[in-house]
């Protein structure tokens, strides 16, 4: 079953960030804790972890999109 991955709030007030670099490419295995992604907010570079285990289907945001809105589905895995 595809699952949804999400940009997340990084920080308490953060509404938008910026995908700056897919650390995943489309067909790799990741385990919950593999980095995804790192994600630029106004105040820093942080790098998003799985949280689910399974194979990346698509990556649906491009690297160095800035205003992805928290929430907007950023990659499918499966």
């Amino acid at each position: 079953m595809p699952i949804a991955i999400k940009m997340p709030a990084l920080s308490p007030t953060m509404e938008h960030g910026k995908l700056a670099k897919w650390l995943v490419k489309v067909g790799d295995e990741v385990q919950a804790g593999d980095l995804l992604a790192e994600i630029e907010t106004d105040k820093a570079t942080m790098e998003f972890e799985a949280v689910d285990e399974g194979r990346v289907l698509s990556l649906d945001v491009a690297e160095g999109t800035e205003g992805v809105a928290v929430g907007t589905v950023i990659a499918t895995i499966a």
